[in-house]
């Protein structure tokens, strides 16, 4: 993968890290708006997952960048997206497997491991191209991600 400047996610921690990575996957999206994506046809994602936090772990890291390969690259790559029915569903619009849809489950699949960690960074955001022209961003509302000091 190429090196690529993101948009940033605003912040006060003092670490932040950001993890990229592909996985190809296919998907459909089950509605007639959707055109011609309502057929099945597959892409080769690109994902940016930016974490931050105050604390490092004991062994120095925020979170090792494979454990957030790992959780979704393991998961996703080489498979159709429909077919993961905890993820994603066919009859709920908010589950749909589209970019705004698989960005958000990312967050929530990087955020679910990160509370179970000591020293508990936040995912702040995850960028996913679906196509070379096709991008999007998912940035947990500041309260949802610990983010708010109130």
């Amino acid at each position: 993968m190429l090196q690529q400047i993101y948009p940033s996610a605003v912040h006060d921690y003092c670490y932040e890290l950001n993890k990229d990575f592909q996985f190809a996957a296919a998907h459909f999206v089950p509605v007639e708006e959707a055109g011609k994506c309502r057929r099945l046809h597959g892409h080769t994602y690109y994902a940016n997952v930016t974490i931050a936090g105050d604390e490092l772990d004991t062994a120095g890291f925020l979170v090792n960048f494979s454990i957030i390969k790992q959780l979704i690259h393991d998961r996703f790559d080489h498979t159709l997206l429909n077919d993961d029915k905890e993820s994603f569903s066919d009859a709920e619009p908010d589950r749909f497997p589209t970019t705004e849809v698989v960005a958000r489950t990312i967050y929530e699949i990087v955020q679910r491991y990160l509370d179970g960690t000591v020293n508990r960074p936040q995912c702040v955001q995850v960028y996913l191209r679906e196509t070379p022209t096709s991008y999007c961003i998912y940035r947990p509302k500041r309260k949802a991600a610990g983010l708010d000091a109130n």
